[in-house]
């Protein structure tokens, strides 16, 4: 069988550091941190009082007022930025079957928000079982790609992958493989949440995984950096449409980028720790190689999951070395997640959209906040410390980790004829 080829010819974006696309590039490239105090409740008796916030966002300039009460958070930010991908792409119902496109989204958690309102409005009365009808549709991880296909005529595959913070990197390789089979001409692919609740954040901080930096917010994620104590939340949405490549071209579509290949494996070691020699994380790197057929020393970028945790980095870059060998230095490796924060299902969606704009512009966004070096980090790998740099990029990798021992890694690459 024949695979065919697939591009990417829509994006769209919220974000922390940016509520559209244009803006989030431009944010990347400045070294912006979106971290600040949290304003959505009262804080005073967390041990963390600060995350990733979508910050000067109104809803009801882009979603009908009545709809917006029937939305959990995390499915507003994914129409908003579908809708976005959408418009970029030029996919209208007349230049597309709708029995053909699908919406593959991704999300770690989902209605967290709502779900935590209504249990405590529950837990605050007399007992007696009264709940908002919108509950349950308003909370369930599946949803988003349900509002998106509602929204804009879509009766192709429509379903949510949940690999905690790999989710959307795992739509991605799904959407990549429902065109490729073809079984879809186009799918709207991403992912988003919306997790700094109460709830979210105080479970995060049980397991001791938040930065408590408090005096310095905007500095807490940071990645690599030997005094990093923890990831960021965040916040927000990434969309992306992925479109057969004749399928693009017929309709004279934009195309951003070719999808060169994707790669699942599993850690099989912890619930939340990686294996510290990285032995999952070169596994997944090595199948997505496979899958598009590359060698190591094709890549030129790697946005890397660089969480800000203590063990995570460094696993995760002991991996790359062990894939890449002498070719790992030459290599620009970044982690935008010190600008963003950690997204959880929306991360894998947010960073691929950052690869592939990587490539189109010849800069790779810096890992900022960086200050002290990690000495068991190997120094000869460049992690494009605190300040963007230009270059001329072919091919770009996305990785994306989840607890559960979940790994995705998709391949960008420029578009050849």
């Amino acid at each position: 069988m024949q695979l065919k080829r697939v591009v990417v010819t829509g994006l769209g974006a919220l974000t922390p550091i940016g509520n559209n696309l244009q803006e989030y590039w431009d944010g990347l490239v400045n070294g912006k941190s979106g971290a600040a105090p949290i304003t959505y409740y009262d804080t005073e008796k967390h041990k963390t009082k600060f995350a990733c916030e979508i910050k000067n966002f109104n809803v009801e300039d882009f979603i009908d007022r009545k709809e917006v009460r029937r939305l959990d958070k995390f499915a507003q930010y994914a129409i908003v930025a579908s809708d976005e991908a959408i418009k970029d792409a030029g996919i209208t119902l007349e230049n597309v079957n709708k029995y053909r496109v699908g919406v593959i989204w991704g999300a770690g958690i989902g209605g967290l928000q709502t779900f935590q309102d209504e249990v405590m409005n529950y837990a605050a009365g007399d007992g007696t079982p009264r709940f908002n009808p919108f509950f349950i549709p308003k909370m369930i991880a599946d949803i988003a790609p349900g509002h998106i296909s509602m929204r804009n005529g879509y009766m192709g595959p429509n379903y949510t992958t949940v690999s905690a913070c790999a989710s959307s990197a795992n739509a991605l390789v799904d959407a990549f493989n429902y065109i490729r089979l073809g079984m879809c001409d186009v799918v709207v692919s991403g992912g988003s949440e919306a997790a700094v609740t109460i709830a979210g954040m105080g479970g995060f901080n049980s397991m001791q995984a938040l930065s408590t930096r408090n005096d310095s917010p905007e500095s807490a994620s940071r990645p690599f950096d030997a005094t990093r104590d923890g990831f960021v939340l965040g916040e927000g949405a990434g969309a992306l449409v992925l479109e057969e490549y004749e399928h693009a071209k017929a309709r004279g579509a934009k195309i951003y980028c070719e999808v060169g290949g994707g790669g699942l494996s599993s850690d099989a070691y912890h619930l939340t720790a990686p294996h510290p020699e990285g032995i999952g994380v070169i596994a997944v790197m090595e199948n997505c190689l496979r899958d598009a057929g590359m060698k190591p020393e094709d890549v030129d970028h790697i946005n890397t999951h660089g969480t800000s945790t203590p063990l995570g980095d460094v696993a995760e870059l002991k991996a790359i070395s062990a894939v890449f060998g002498e070719h790992a230095k030459d290599i620009n490796i970044n982690s935008t997640k010190s600008m963003t924060g950690h997204l959880l299902g929306a991360a894998g969606a947010i960073e691929a959209i950052a690869s592939i704009l990587a490539m189109q512009n010849g800069i790779i966004p810096p890992t900022i906040n960086h200050t002290v070096v990690d000495e068991n980090i190997d120094p000869s790998l460049n992690l494009t410390l605190n300040k963007a740099q230009k270059r001329e990029i072919k091919v770009a990798m996305s990785n994306t980790f989840g607890f559960g021992g979940h790994n995705a890694c998709v391949l960008f690459k420029k578009i050849e004829d």
